[in-house]
């Protein structure tokens, strides 16, 4: 079943890239000869209207094949004069850059829908009860007890276990007001955090104020409505965006470890324990995905669509295109880069394998 919740998973986002392409194209007027889901032989096809739709063997990909599409003027077929109208390097530079652009753009707004859904039904909240309690910390000096609720802190109330620890994390060595709830008792107590040094979720340390306790893990669920389930989507889809392009950097920074890349067989794996989770876990999993698919490839690498827009922009500034002998050069060295970080990905899911440390 983890290979059959990988290839829907894989399947939708595909799907979902190559149809903000197929989409943008038709819209603009553009023809498109064939619409394929991955790559290599073909497995089963079929013609609507001037547009062959087709599945092919290799599920890591697909593509759309418009008239007139190519980056190397020598690989142009011949192109009659009806129908340059609707071919693709015959548009102006705006229709084209939109087509591309409308892939990955499909990508993240694929996530905003997904997240969209499952905010609907409520966003879960973690609420400001005390689980466990560090020996020798400042809340066990002052009183703090395992179910505690903090109601508000600084005069303010507090609802969410976040709202809490925000104003803590940033009062290192300031005296902190709280209101503690107790079964039926309020109890007023003045901490100070102390400083610590913690690591975010790239490894890199940080100081930040702490009084020792953990949440208890009781949750509660927000009714958001439409618009505050679509304000919340529009929201965590940024936040993962934002997310992704940090985690490249660090990565080309050497803050986070080059073994942290995976390649299919994490995908695969990842898929089949988030579906065993619960239809949530896999749509937010799936939704994730997207997002990465879709930063990803708006990256300016040559083969990927963000290597497209470049020469485009290039060409838009130039008024007109770049030689076809760049153009080639670049696309070798694109592709080289792309099949030399697919083999390191691979090779860093085998090593898990092997070792035994793949997601246990």
């Amino acid at each position: 079943m983890t290979l059959v919740y990988a290839l829907i998973l894989l399947g939708i986002l595909i799907f979902v890239h190559e149809f903000g392409h197929f989409i943008l194209a038709k819209s603009v007027g553009v023809k498109v000869l064939k619409f394929s889901l991955g790559f290599g032989p073909r497995v089963i096809g079929k013609t609507y209207g001037e547009t062959e739709y087709v599945l092919s063997a290799l599920p890591l990909g697909g593509y759309v094949k418009m008239l007139g599409q190519s980056d190397v003027p020598e690989d142009e077929e011949e192109i009659s004069e009806a129908d340059k109208p609707r071919a693709y390097n015959f548009q102006p530079i705006w229709k084209r850059f939109s087509i591309v652009f409308f892939g990955p753009i499909f990508n993240l707004l694929f996530a905003v829908v997904v997240f969209f859904f499952i905010f609907l039904g409520g966003i879960p909240y973690l609420l400001p009860v005390v689980g466990e309690i560090n020996p020798d910390s400042p809340a066990l000096r002052h009183g703090m007890m395992k179910g505690d609720s903090i109601v508000e802190v600084n005069g303010s109330p507090i609802l969410r276990w976040d709202d809490m620890t925000s104003v803590i994390h940033g009062s290192a060595g300031k005296e902190v007001r709280l209101k503690v709830k107790r079964d039926d008792t309020i109890l007023d107590m003045t901490v100070t955090p102390e400083k610590k040094v913690v690591k975010d979720i790239f490894g890199q340390g940080k100081e930040v104020g702490l009084i020792g306790i953990a949440p208890s893990g009781k949750t509660a669920v927000e009714k958001a409505g439409v618009g505050g389930a679509m304000k919340n989507a529009v929201g965590r889809t940024w936040d993962i965006s934002v997310l992704t392009v940090m985690s490249i950097v660090k990565l080309v920074q050497r803050v986070l470890p080059a073994d942290t890349i995976g390649g299919p067989i994490m995908i695969f794996q990842m898929a089949g324990q988030q579906a065993s989770h619960g239809p949530m876990s896999f749509f937010t999993f799936m939704a994730v995905i997207s997002i990465n698919l879709g930063i990803l490839n708006l990256f300016p690498i040559p083969v990927l669509d963000g290597g497209h827009l470049l020469f485009l922009g290039i060409e838009a500034v130039r008024r007109k295109p770049l030689n076809e002998k760049v153009v080639l050069v670049a696309q070798k060295i694109g592709l080289v880069l792309l099949l030399s970080l697919m083999a390191f990905a691979l090779y860093n899911d085998i090593g898990r394998l092997i070792s035994g440390k793949m997601f246990q």
